[in-house]
């Protein structure tokens, strides 16, 4: 089983193309069975084996934000070939389906799979996500980023210039207690919905 995702860029008609940026991000940092590439002009499309690793994925591309993300999991043909352009079967599909669905839904984000109510309960707990993510502050980010780094709250605060407590107001207001626990239930769920 395999978590195909095919991402496409919103409104690429009116800026400039990101794809590539986003490519070289993503296949530098994401352990992939099948590296990210560009499929068809502002769309592009990887492969992954965790559903953990999709999770992380699809929420870094809403908070990068201006994209619609399908979610495709299921079986693939194999043998795998070397190319995600060249690669089929139903996660592929699923994949389209989902990408198609995520440009009509307000989080821009959708999942199909092999198992369609698993599916829709990982496109449920993924969408509250993005929601969660799409609404931080930079402010929250900077702080998210230094705990999840690592460092502990009062380290983060003194980092930052601030106090522990408006550290943990910057965590609270951001919900990352909420998004720590939602994310392995998205991956559950997502490992369900491949079959």
């Amino acid at each position: 089983m395999v978590y195909v995702l095919t991402v496409d860029q919103r409104a690429s008609r009116r800026g400039p193309d990101r794809v590539a940026d986003v490519l070289a991000q993503l296949n530098a940092d994401v352990g992939t069975v099948l590296a990210f590439e560009r499929t068809a002009g502002d769309e592009f499309q990887g492969v992954l084996g965790e559903p953990e690793t999709v999770v992380d994925v699809a929420l870094r591309l809403v908070r990068l934000g201006g994209w619609s993300i399908g979610i495709g999991a299921g079986a693939a043909q194999h043998p795998l070939p070397a190319s995600t352009r060249a690669a089929a079967g139903p996660a592929f599909l699923c994949a389209r389906r989902a990408v198609d669905a995520a440009k009509q839904r307000s989080v821009h984000l959708a999942v199909r799979g092999a198992v369609a109510s698993d599916a829709a309960d990982a496109q449920a707990v993924l969408g509250a996500l993005a929601v969660l993510v799409g609404r931080r502050s930079e402010q929250a980010w900077e702080a998210i980023e230094l705990v999840e780094g690592g460092r502990t709250q009062a380290e983060a605060a003194a980092a930052l210039g601030i106090s522990r407590q408006a550290v943990g107001q910057r965590l609270g207001a951001a919900s990352w207690d909420l998004e720590r626990e939602l994310r392995p239930t998205a991956a559950r769920l997502l490992e369900r919905a491949a079959g």
